[in-house]
């Protein structure tokens, strides 16, 4: 099979030798203890990320969406995001660490959150990127939930299958790849009482617009779709980075529409995770990644 790097075997040199590299970058970030790991690697993407193309477009979206703000206001700003996006890319490697340590995580979820969870009733749980987002998984587990959860392939397989083995312990129904089977995949385990966690703020150019800090801003509906279809409950939540490698975790159920117009309640309900997730960044700008293309 031909690979960027030509042929070597089933993969070319190239995807081998980036492999390589995620293996010694691995290997560095497990053997250092997590909150060296940690503050290394965001000192790491303070200094590097600055420099790059990325950094000027966060600081393009954080001006538009907070014009209130200073350019020394968004550069602190900028700073505290690009040190969480170094920290959350160490603390990959520390996962079961951060839940075998109750000292690292404070938990702020409500009965009802737990008794969904806990009872085997299908639910939609969506959050952010924000703080460390792989924590909500964690979070999760920890209070009884049965989860499945979805990502983006990478496109280096051999990089691509050893990060899915680093997370799919967090997600005991399953950590499924974008595709129509994902869907279909997703679909099953709600019907059979398992929660579907979704990370929903992203861009999705073929979904549909939502206001997000007062500009329309293509966005995912799955989660809206299946809390809709299914009649599921919603939960929301998110997680904010305290001192170091110590998260805050909280989840609440968040009532949702269901009226004979189906398309409107689709987009009412995004529209409503939105505007909770525009608050939640607002109260803390600089644990969001603002470099993407969210606005199209």
């Amino acid at each position: 099979m031909r690979d960027r790097g030509g042929m070597l075997g089933p993969f070319g040199i190239l995807t081998r030798l980036e492999y390589l590299g995620f293996l010694i970058v691995a290997a560095l970030f497990r053997a250092l203890p997590i909150d060296v790991a940690s503050g290394f690697s965001g000192w790491i993407w303070r200094s590097v990320a600055p420099r790059l193309r990325r950094h000027a477009r966060a600081d393009r979206n954080l001006a538009a969406s907070m014009p209130e703000l200073s350019p020394q206001q968004r550069a602190r700003i900028l700073d505290q995001m690009w040190d969480m996006l170094g920290r959350t890319f160490a603390e990959a490697f520390h996962l079961a660490e951060i839940m075998n340590d109750p000292t690292r995580l404070r938990m702020d979820v409500g009965d009802d959150v737990k008794a969904i969870l806990k009872g085997g009733q299908g639910c939609v749980v969506a959050f952010p990127h924000m703080g460390n987002w792989e924590v909500a998984s964690i979070a999760a587990k920890l209070q009884g939930g049965e989860i499945a959860g979805v990502y983006q392939r990478l496109k280096n397989p051999l990089v691509d299958r050893a990060v899915t083995q680093m997370r799919e312990p967090f997600y005991p129904r399953g950590l499924f790849s974008k595709s129509r089977d994902a869907v279909i995949q997703l679909k099953r385990v709600l019907r059979t009482g398992g929660a579907v966690a979704l990370l929903a703020d992203l861009r999705d150019m073929r979904g549909i617009s939502v206001p997000f800090f007062g500009r329309p801003a293509p966005s995912t509906p799955f989660p809206a779709l299946l809390v809709r279809s299914h009649g599921a409950p919603l939960i929301l939540g998110r997680v904010v980075r305290l001192q170091g490698a110590r998260f805050h975790v909280e989840a609440e159920v968040v009532p949702t529409p269901s009226t004979a117009d189906r398309a409107a309640d689709v987009e009412a309900i995004t529209a409503l995770i939105h505007a909770r997730f525009e608050a939640w960044i607002r109260e803390n700008p600089g644990q969001w990644m603002w470099g993407h293309r969210r606005w199209g």
